[in-house]
């Protein structure tokens, strides 16, 4: 099948009564932030939790009654899995996925509980998808693939045409990429019913292969990834993909790990959405001013809300980090009775709340006669942070910002 607008329209009426539309929320807070008008696309309240059913549920469908019969496979780092776990149960097809070691285990469990056998191997996608192969050959599954799939592609382009039904005014859209299925199905969408729209595709700089192609002018494979954002993880795009991605995107931009989790927490507190870590990707783009030409109306796909607590409890941190309302700091006081007080006492003036003291006196680097302080502090912004310093600075300590992690302890 070749993916057209048409057979974006297939799976829209394929899909329909299994696969629910999103709502799509404008947000007063973002709007006033970026001064435009910014609207989110909620897959993260999709079924399953991702955009994955859609594309899953469409392929799954047109699957004759021998491929039907001979069950399903897939590989993924989680959401795909969800959404084929899902719609085989629907169907009353038997299916196997693939996951990394690493997945994590809300959707491990997710995926069990829809009725799918899963199997744990390797470190990554690509080497879960690797075993998908193995196992596929050896049994005759037929292999479901997560975004290098023409079926795929427009069951994802749905929600293109949800976002052009809801907002035809819109100007610029934000979509996560990881392999690619999304951002091509629902970029040929929107160009083909408003070709002046412009597509913004954003990647982790962990996991940056379509950003690399992009700028080559052809498909670029990575050697590894690292990112928390594990549903766009992927070293090995599509190649059909790639080529719509050429034909639509108008750009691809990458972002950190700090402004996704940054990002995350901004959805939690200001739109209420709790979004995993490649749902946020878009969002961080636009508020660090990633992409160049952007107008609004503003929508960004948040693709899928399937987090594990504990990694959303990290990634909060880290947004508190990045946004400057959580600082470590290390100074030193007097060893005597009130030095602790003093430096406490200060910082109590300077408006911010006290989160942990810790003291050590046997470290070679401190002399006799004192204490060396670490503190962790709740503060109001990255001003307030300076302020803090320079207060304390200013009364003698020397004072040093504590980094709360190192590079790899995603």
């Amino acid at each position: 099948m070749t993916v057209t607008i048409q057979s974006v329209r297939d799976a829209q009426q394929a899909i329909s009564g299994h696969v629910r539309p999103t709502p799509l929320y404008h947000s007063y807070n973002l709007s006033m932030q970026t001064g435009l008008p910014v609207y989110l696309k909620a897959e993260n309240l999709q079924r399953a939790g991702s955009f994955k059913v859609r594309g899953a549920f469409y392929k799954i469908s047109s699957l004759s009654s021998e491929e039907k019969a001979r069950g399903v496979i897939a590989a993924s780092a989680g959401n795909h899995a969800q959404g084929v776990a899902m719609a085989a149960q629907a169907l009353g097809i038997a299916a196997t996925i693939c996951m990394p070691e690493g997945a994590p285990i809300t959707k491990v469990t997710q995926t069990e509980n829809y009725g799918a056998k899963v199997v744990l191997h390797g470190q990554g996608y690509d080497d879960a998808y690797q075993k998908a192969v193995e196992l596929q050959q050896a049994h005759g599954y037929t292999f479901i693939h997560g975004f290098d799939d023409p079926y795929t592609i427009a069951g994802q382009g749905t929600i293109g045409l949800e976002i052009m039904d809801d907002l035809p005014d819109v100007e610029t859209v934000f979509v996560p990429v990881g392999g690619g299925g999304l951002v091509a199905g629902v970029a040929l969408t929107l160009k083909s019913l408003k070709p002046d729209i412009r597509i913004i595709g954003v990647q982790a700089s962990g996991a940056p292969a379509l950003y690399l192609s992009k700028h080559k002018g052809d498909l670029v494979y990575t050697d590894s990834v690292r990112t928390i954002a594990d549903g766009i993880a992927i070293k090995r795009p599509g190649k059909l993909n790639w080529d719509l991605i050429q034909q639509y995107v108008d750009e691809i931009v990458l972002v950190d790990e700090e402004e996704i989790a940054e990002s995350i927490l901004v959805l939690l507190e200001r739109a209420k959405l709790m979004v995993e870590g490649a749902g946020a990707v878009g969002l961080a783009a636009l508020l660090g001013g990633k992409a160049t030409q952007v107008k609004g109306p503003v929508c960004v796909v948040l693709s899928g809300g399937n987090i594990d607590a504990n990694v959303l409890s990290r990634m909060i941190e880290r947004g508190l980090v990045k946004a400057g309302r959580y600082v470590r700091l290390s100074t030193f006081v007097p060893d005597r009775p009130g030095g602790l007080q003093r430096l406490l006492a200060m910082i109590a003036e300077a408006g911010a709340n006290v989160i942990d003291v810790h003291h050590e006196r046997w470290l070679d680097k401190v002399t006799v006669g004192e204490v060396e302080i670490d503190l962790s502090l709740e503060t109001r912004d990255a001003r307030h942070v300076e302020l803090i310093l320079a207060v304390l600075k200013r009364e003698g300590y020397h004072v040093q910002v504590i980094p709360p992690f190192r590079p790899n302890d995603w």
